[in-house]
């Protein structure tokens, strides 16, 4: 820094405002200081600030699976968020959804040097005893109902579900089929009781439900089974992938969509409009869970305050050319 600062003709104190990003220095002075720190191949030492200040820059994600759309998009969306706030990420991914797993991550995460910790994972996990989040450590939840306990930053699956629900209603299906995620995930299990609810409310009984694994598979394997049933007319995925599986098994059984069935997803992937036909969807806002994740997680580190409470992000219906009236 002293090298700077001779060589920029300034003080080591303005060479510190400069690397630290403060604004309390003109233009012509701060310009000269980095072309000084460039010709010198000046770094700031992070450990040293960090020494000096109790901050790390840096936030610990834990999550299950790297598969999902929805769990890379919000991890995309949570790594820029950080980036723009001058923070990096360690992640952990868990492998398995058990609680061993999830203890261990935790405590890898503890012993590093974060300032924060985000968790996309089943709120359930974090109920049991031997899951403790570090004291004191500022930590944000994604997708799950432990806003009592936690901050958490989720999308308005229940919302989704039912504009989906309602959408093959208004166009004059007599019901609704609904093909699951799993009955492990808090999305999945939102969804299907927003459906349940909403045909409720119609004064319709809920048909069984199909549980899928969130693949195409899944959704071919079930879309067989009900494409067979000539009552069958309006069928709701819980994602977009078993959506497409649904739309290859009804291609092969001849049902023709929307004429004969009509097939609405979510999570308005960017393949969605080009499936065949483009597939009606619920659009979920990823980018915007992980900002908001990542501002909750920031204002908690800088104030210290450890706040509780749900903040849900609204969906909305993208109608394409997969649902239409019944006919």
């Amino acid at each position: 820094m002293a090298d700077v600062a001779g060589r920029a003709g300034v003080s080591s104190q303005t060479v510190s405002r400069v690397s630290n990003g403060m604004t309390n220095v003109d233009v012509a002075t701060r310009d000269r200081v980095l072309a000084a720190m460039d010709e010198l191949g000046y770094r700031p030492n992070s450990a040293a600030r960090a020494l000096k200040t109790g901050r790390f820059r840096s936030i610990g994600v834990i999550m299950f699976t790297l598969s999902t759309f929805g769990n890379m998009r919000t991890l995309d969306a949570i790594a820029t968020a950080s980036a723009e706030a001058d923070y990096s990420i360690t992640l952990i991914p868990v492998a398995l959804p058990t609680q061993g797993e999830v203890a261990g991550a935790v405590s890898r995460l503890s012993e590093q040097a974060i300032d924060g910790i985000v968790i996309i994972m089943e709120a359930h996990m974090l109920d049991r005893a031997d899951i403790t989040l570090p004291e004191g450590l500022p930590v944000v939840i994604v997708d799950s109902d432990a806003g009592s306990r936690y901050t958490v930053v989720d999308a308005d699956q229940a919302q989704g579900a039912r504009l989906a629900t309602e959408h093959l209603l208004d166009l004059g299906h007599r019901s609704v089929w609904h093909i699951a995620g799993p009955k492990s995930s808090f999305s999945a299990v939102r969804r299907t009781d927003s459906w349940r609810q909403t045909l409720h409310e119609h004064r319709i009984e809920a048909p069984e439900v199909l549980y899928g694994d969130w693949s195409a598979e899944s959704g071919y394997r079930h879309g067989l089974a009900l494409g067979a049933r000539p009552e069958v007319t309006a069928i709701f995925a819980a994602n977009d992938q078993m959506a497409l599986g649904v739309l290859r098994a009804l291609h092969e059984l001849g049902r023709a969509v929307p004429e004969s069935v009509s097939v609405v997803g979510f999570d308005d992937t960017e393949e969605a409009s080009s499936f065949w036909p483009p597939l009606t969807t619920v659009h979920q806002d990823f980018s915007e869970v992980g900002r908001l994740c990542i501002a909750a997680l920031l204002h908690e580190i800088e104030t210290t305050s450890h706040e509780t409470g749900t903040t849900i992000v609204p969906t909305r219906l993208v109608v394409r050319e997969s649902t239409a009236p019944v006919s």
